[in-house]
């Protein structure tokens, strides 16, 4: 029962940081940031570390300065570190992590080409990239998919044809 309770209690927070992103993608950055602020000081930087990637990768994208944005999602890709480490055998905590990296090492990628940094901006897009592999055939997938080929066409890493990403094109199953 308690379990179940805390399981819930974890919902809940990942349901709340959900509903503030959402406030976000209708243009409403400010309130968001302040929401998710909020989110942080009570979750703590010792508190879940799903919790904390979830929170800290979405308040990077709410960020007006490059510096204070590349610090969040350093924050995230720590928690995802946590979680990893923390919870290995948790149920879904591996599939979990697996999701996130090829989006945080992207962020970080944005984050370090927008700050003129291009050699970290490579490295993290080479793990993103890598890391794109666990993503599933579907949109969020695609999504990120095709972000890191913007990225690596804006990085001039891009190989074959404009817009293949490299290597050869993922077979649908």
């Amino acid at each position: 029962m308690a379990e179940r309770q805390g399981r819930a209690a974890a919902d809940a927070v990942l349901t709340r940081i959900g509903q503030v992103v959402m406030l976000h993608h209708a243009g409403d950055r400010e309130e968001a940031r302040h929401r998710l602020l909020g989110l942080w000081a009570e979750i703590g930087e010792h508190g879940d570390p799903l919790h904390r990637c979830t929170l800290a990768h979405y308040l990077a994208d709410t960020q007006d300065d490059p510096e204070a944005e590349l610090a969040w999602d350093l924050r995230a890709l720590t928690a995802a570190e946590e979680v990893r480490a923390g919870r290995p055998d948790a149920p879904g905590a591996s599939a979990e992590v697996r999701a996130l990296y090829p989006a945080l090492h992207l962020s970080l990628a944005t984050d370090y080409a927008g700050l003129g940094r291009t050699d970290a901006a490579r490295s993290h897009l080479r793990r993103a990239r890598g890391a794109a592999v666990a993503l599933a055939d579907d949109p969020y997938g695609d999504g990120v998919r095709a972000a890191i080929r913007r990225l690596e066409i804006r990085l001039g890493e891009a190989e074959g044809p404009p817009g293949g990403g490299g290597g050869p094109p993922r077979q649908r199953t």
